[in-house]
């Protein structure tokens, strides 16, 4: 019998429900989309990665812990099986098949009712490349044909270009602050020829969702106070995978050298004799403030702006903030990873001169679709953060500058 051809088609998912099990790799590198897509998600996994994690805390899945039970699929329009249980995924795509819900599996396509095509995004577009039979289907070839078209859109060219330039030992990228189209054109390019990429959870993870399968992503997540990979092992890593010849890119959030540990992984590679290229990024002290519609300076109002980690609080040993000195700065002050410590440094600016009625914004998830704006004062901050339930990523601004424009941007 004749093989019929797939039928290529657009799922418009907002609002329904759709249901993934596993959280592992192939649901990291899946699950922004289906978000981004306003898709009502469960995730049914008795584990998940660090930044399918971050995920569930956020807000933006829901997560039951536990492994696939039948009845999962009740009342789904959509089902992404990529469990490492051979016999769950099995009973799970016979289950939708019975239940009508169309369905991906990462273990076995050709058993599925539904394939990935690969899809990227330019100027509002979306490119998916389909194979349309299983005996032809090579993810390889459409993943370069969709690069291809998607370089095309972007460059204004539609040209493809007959081979990618491998970049030996270790990139450095920079992905800026979360908006994926706010990397670099060489960051991207840099990440399009990569063998292996090794991502932070504030990287622009909707990138990661562009790779073509061979590409190995590891989880560098640094969850605020939750899991994390020691900085001794992403050195080990980058090392280790570069040493074997491969292509190796570090997607960090806003600018590697930025409260990024940048340097640290660069002295790690120069003493391990691998070649290091440091790509940077737009960093989130200035584009997510810009993105919520604050300058950090301004005629007449700030002729300069300082930015400081918080994520050690003023009385703590550790610290290396002069705080003192900045309550007595006039310019814009601008924290990052400060979150949960902004009402001792609220205090302590107070108590060495700045005014209690000092405006302060907080922006949460800066540049992405989450994106959200609390202003408050230095008086009344900590209250604010605790009632608005405020989480990190978050970008503080203290300054007058908050109140400069009359009203921020959409996020």
């Amino acid at each position: 019998m004749a093989e019929h051809p797939a039928y290529p088609v657009g799922l418009r998912l907002a609002g329904r429900r759709v249901v993934v099990l596993g959280g592992g790799q192939v649901a990291q590198r899946r699950l922004p989309a289906l978000i981004a897509a306003g898709a009502d998600v469960l995730l049914v996994s008795p584990g998940a990665t660090p930044s399918v994690e971050a995920m569930a805390d956020a807000g933006e899945i829901t997560w039951e812990r536990r492994p696939y039970a039948e009845g999962d699929l009740n009342g789904a329009w959509y089902a992404l099986i990529a469990t490492s249980d051979p016999v769950a995924n099995a009973t799970a795509s016979a289950e939708a098949e019975h239940e009508r819900v169309w369905c991906v599996r990462s273990d076995d396509a050709d058993a599925a009712t539904a394939w990935t095509p690969a899809t990227g995004t330019s100027e509002g577009v979306t490119v998916a490349v389909l194979t349309t039979t299983a005996r032809h289907r090579d993810p390889r070839h459409t993943a370069a044909v969709r690069d291809a078209v998607v370089a095309g859109l972007r460059d204004g060219t539609l040209v493809a270009p007959h081979h990618r330039t491998r970049t030996p030992g270790v990139a450095l990228v920079g992905g800026g602050p979360g908006d994926p189209d706010l990397i670099t054109v060489r960051g991207r390019r840099l990440l399009a020829e990569a063998d292996v990429v090794i991502a932070d959870r504030l990287g622009p993870r909707d990138l990661l969702a562009e790779l073509p399968p061979h590409v190995e992503v590891i989880d560098a997540a640094k969850i605020p106070y939750g899991r994390y990979m020691a900085q001794e092992a992403i050195n080990n890593a980058l090392i280790e995978h570069a040493k074997q010849g491969k292509s190796v890119v570090r997607l960090k959030g806003g600018d590697p050298f930025v409260f990024g540990r940048g340097m640290e992984e660069v002295q790690a590679l120069t003493e391990a004799g691998i070649p290091c290229t440091v790509v940077p990024g737009i960093t989130s002290s200035v584009s997510v403030p810009g993105a919520a519609g604050i300058p950090v300076t301004h005629r007449g109002v700030a002729h300069e702006f300082t930015v400081v980690s918080g994520h050690v609080a003023p009385d703590d040993a550790r610290s290396l903030v002069d705080w003192p000195s900045l309550a007595k700065l006039t310019g814009t002050l601008v924290i990052l990873m400060g979150v949960d410590k902004m009402g001792r440094i609220a205090e302590t600016l107070i108590a060495h001169g700045k005014s209690p009625d000092t405006p302060v914004a907080l922006i949460q998830e800066g540049t992405t679709a989450a994106q959200r704006r609390v202003d408050a004062t230095l008086a009344t901050v900590e209250e604010t953060v605790r009632r608005e339930a405020v989480k990190p990523p978050a970008v503080i601004v203290v300054g007058e500058v908050v109140t400069v424009g009359a009203t921020a941007p959409d996020a």
